[in-house]
């Protein structure tokens, strides 16, 4: 009999773990990937949609670029999942049902009960969320003077709270903008739980960038206009973007399989506590002993190869294989400027220094990118994105 795999979410997690089943089934199974939009994005390239729109052609890549034609493709969003009747509920078109399912999701914003937060806060979990963030940044900018410059306050100092600073400042100074930008952080430090050589790196990168950075005073309201702290005094916001935290998706909420905050927990053999369903990316929680994988592109990539050849192993019932993230360093842009952190030598030649920036980090940058969109598509879609990553 043939069986069914259906593929949830077009991230990192449902286009990698396609490519690898679409190369380990051949065509010998009914493969269906389900996604509410009809295309991958680079994710953690986003944040250059912020300074400039036009980059998007070059970080999005249509479905039709990455799954083979035998496999069916349906655009919907995921409204539910039932392991016992083995079928994937959508919000606008039929259940579908499977015999084996990858949940690849991804992720949705956190915002831990802060009050006003979600109503008065702009996110970066999208291509659209990038767009709207440009526009408020732009309106905003409109409106301000030299002597009332419009304030844009990041939330959050992670990775995507300094890239997203970082764009907003290039954003400024190509169109002489108005615009002071705060980076506020709950933690005491910008970067929270890496190694103090890149966090200062990258403070100091921000501070040449003119961003203020606020850390220690964990936001405890936003309105409209305004956000409170725990013990400073308020800060005003024209534009206000929130990039604090993560948690799964709603459609996981009430699956029948262990979970914590919507993401389901798993074996490091990416299954679930249903044989039949695997889990990767941010819609998972994947045993990794005492260091969790992190929730990022990094790992997600690594993760999906192996999730994708795991169910093609169930399927011929052969052992499957065990993921352990391996961490090959770190590398964050600020702006055009770039640090890299610890990053794992080529070829075993050794690098001299544990964190660097300039032209080094830059490119380094923009190659890993392009290792991605190659693996998912092509050299030459690499090559044409090249420029704006």
């Amino acid at each position: 009999m043939t069986e069914n795999v259906v593929v949830l979410g077009a991230g990192y997690a449902g286009a990698g773990a396609i490519k690898t089943l679409q190369s380990e089934l051949g065509g010998t199974v009914r493969l269906t990937w389900i996604a509410d939009v009809d295309y991958h994005l680079v994710l953690h390239e986003s944040h250059r949609v912020i300074r400039d729109p036009d980059v998007r052609s070059d970080i999005t890549f249509s479905v039709d670029e990455i799954a083979d034609p035998s496999t069916r493709f349906i655009q919907d969003e995921v409204v539910g999942l039932d392991p016992e009747e083995q079928v994937v509920e959508l919000a606008e078109n039929d259940d579908v049902d499977y015999d084996y399912v990858l949940v690849g999701l991804g992720s949705q914003t956190a915002y831990y009960g802060i009050p006003g937060l979600d109503e008065h806060s702009l996110t970066l979990k999208s291509l659209d969320d990038a767009l709207e963030i440009h526009e408020a940044v732009k309106e905003a900018s409109t409106n301000a003077t030299r002597g009332e410059p419009a304030q844009v306050v990041v939330g959050g100092a992670g990775l995507s709270g300094i890239q997203t600073a970082g764009e907003i400042a290039e954003f400024r100074d190509a169109h002489r903008a108005p615009i002071e930008i705060h980076l506020v952080e709950a933690l005491d430090e910008i970067f929270p739980g890496n190694d103090p050589e890149i966090q200062q790196a990258l403070r100091d990168l921000l501070e040449e960038a003119a961003v203020r950075i606020h850390t220690d005073d964990p936001i405890t309201e936003a309105t409209d206009e305004v956000i409170h702290f725990d013990e400073g005094d308020p800060l005003e916001h024209d534009v206000l973007i929130w990039t604090g935290g993560i948690t799964g998706r709603d459609a996981i909420d009430d699956v029948d399989l262990e979970n914590e905050h919507n993401r389901l927990t798993t074996e490091a053999n990416f299954q679930t506590s249903d044989e039949r369903v695997f889990a990767t990316g941010d819609s998972a929680i994947i045993d990794q002993g005492d260091q969790p994988a992190p929730p990022t592109a990094q790992a997600a990539w690594q993760a999906a190869d192996v999730a994708g050849e795991n169910i093609a192993r169930a399927i011929e019932n052969r052992p499957l294989k065990t993921w352990e993230y391996d961490d090959k360093g770190t590398v964050v842009s600020v702006g055009e400027k770039a640090v890299a952190h610890e990053v794992k030598p080529a070829f075993g030649v050794s690098l001299p220094v544990d964190t660097f920036g300039g032209f080094p980090a830059k490119n380094l940058k923009k190659m890993i990118a392009a290792r991605w969109i190659a693996d998912i598509t092509s050299w030459n879609e690499a090559r044409q994105s090249w420029s704006s990553l």
